[in-house]
């Protein structure tokens, strides 16, 4: 069995990491290109895509949507569009597998048109919350039943839903993007309110694609979009960033072993998805940006890493929504630096593939590291020196990653530094989003197999 179809990994102790790692495309951004060329009119063009299993349901979900989408001969994706009213009815249930983005931004689709469609996913994604999602969406005028706000919803949308002001109590990219989406076919605008800035791949994404929409800071300091209604949108070419997200495991498992010098390309670098590198960079990481540019409306930038002598800080509460989702491999880097990292705001984390906070905690405790944490909150202690052999990163377990992608991969890079190897079940999940992670990790110099047992 191959290492990247391995569902037991294990991680042992490295000296020095070294070479230059390509990371896969933007997931975020991957899902959106398929999703709004769909719902354009004319052909789009993908090159970069992400071909995870998160992002092949997406595909899937599209094309049982009467969207056309095929890989060319040279290895992009082209999907031809069927516009803001074009889809149809699927003969079966769309199975979005372990994607909590696809399938939330999709329901947002769903809900602008005269369609019924039926959401399911695998037993993590179906004990996820999705009313925050579906509430908006009924009060735009669809028609939706689910399993007490979990998977498997139903939902019979309009083709003319109604434009309303939403005020969400959280900043997330994707209750903004599925309202947003819902949006498109409403007569008058659409807005939405969020009590500080969340990814805005949409709204970007959205205004190249021929949308009009508009972001505004109110005098309190809250994020205000607008989009507004009975938009058009237009095939477009893209091309997709690699990925901040995926990129994370290899800059903090670069900056924490000894020795290491790693250059990763091509990393998108939008201001809204680079809190982790902030928070780094403040905890004394070497990060170096290097030949920065703008493709497709994006700016990316090569990321140069040293291993580096990391110390607590505290991570600001505002900076959450920027990097909601590199919180499990910054606890890592948290677990090898000095003192004590406050992570605040963070309760976002407990309604992710499982409770984050939660089973970071629990594993790092497994592994020797002080560990605090409440609803909203982790404080993690690391070592007193500053020298990794000092830690108290004991190793020597195994870890349940209960199938959340970015856990297992936080876990084995944790096990990179560890005195003991890391054995991480539930690792089968990292094919969502960084296929290959074992090998292309393996071939910086860390040790990561599918030999356990």
């Amino acid at each position: 069995m191959s290492q990247s179809n391995t569902d037991i990994l294990r991680s042992r102790q490295v000296t020095a990491l070294r070479g230059t790692i390509h990371v896969p495309g933007d997931k975020s951004i991957s899902h959106r290109s398929l999703i709004l060329g769909g719902l354009a009119i004319g052909e789009t063009r993908i090159s970069g895509l992400l071909e995870g299993a998160d992002v092949l349901a997406t595909k899937d979900a599209l094309i049982a949507l009467g969207v056309e989408i095929e890989k060319t001969k040279h290895g992009d994706w082209q999907v031809t569009g069927v516009g803001l009213n074009g889809m149809v009815s699927p003969a079966k249930l769309l199975d979005l597998g372990n994607s909590g983005t696809g399938v939330r931004l999709l329901m947002g689709v769903v809900a602008g048109q005269d369609i019924t469609a039926t959401f399911t996913g695998d037993a993590s994604l179906s004990s996820r919350p999705m009313a925050r999602i579906t509430d908006p969406l009924s009060s735009m005028g669809a028609s939706i039943t689910s399993r007490d706000g979990q998977l498997p919803v139903t939902i019979t949308g309009t083709a003319t839903p109604l434009a309303r002001q939403h005020q969400s109590k959280v900043a997330s990219a994707q209750i903004k993007s599925a309202i947003l989406l819902a949006g498109l076919n409403a007569r008058g605008t659409t807005q939405i309110t969020e009590p500080h800035a969340s990814r805005d791949h949409s709204e970007s994404m959205l205004r190249y694609f021929g949308a009009d929409v508009q972001q505004t800071i109110a005098d309190d300091g809250s994020h205000i979009i607008s989009l507004q209604g009975e938009a058009v949108l237009h095939g477009r070419q893209i091309t997709v960033p690699r990925d901040p997200s995926s990129a994370a495991f290899a800059v903090v498992a670069a900056l924490i072993t000894p020795d290491s010098d790693i250059i990763i390309p091509g990393i998108g670098m939008n201001p809204l998805r680079t809190g982790l590198l902030d928070t780094l960079i403040e905890m004394g990481g070497s990060i170096e940006r290097v030949n920065e540019r703008t493709e497709g409306g994006e700016i990316i930038a090569d990321l140069h890493v040293k291993s580096s002598q990391l110390h607590g800080i505290q991570v600001p509460a505002s900076r959450a929504a920027s990097m909601i989702d590199e919180y499990p491999i910054l606890s890592v880097a948290a677990a090898a630096a000095s003192g004590t990292t406050d992570m605040r705001g963070v309760a976002e984390l407990r309604v992710k593939e499982t409770d984050r906070i939660k089973v970071m905690a629990d594993g790092l405790r497994q592994c020797g590291v002080d560990v605090a944490y409440d609803d909203d909150s982790m404080q993690v202690t690391g070592q007193v020196s500053g020298q990794v052999k000092a830690s108290k990163i004991n190793g020597g377990v195994t870890i349940a990653a209960q199938h959340d992608h970015r856990i297992g991969m936080s876990f084995l890079t944790l096990g990179m530094v560890a005195a003991q190897p890391i054995t991480v079940s539930g690792c089968a999940t990292i094919e969502t989003s960084f296929p290959g992670f074992a090998e292309r990790m393996s071939a910086l110099g860390a040790s990561i197999s599918g030999d356990a047992v």
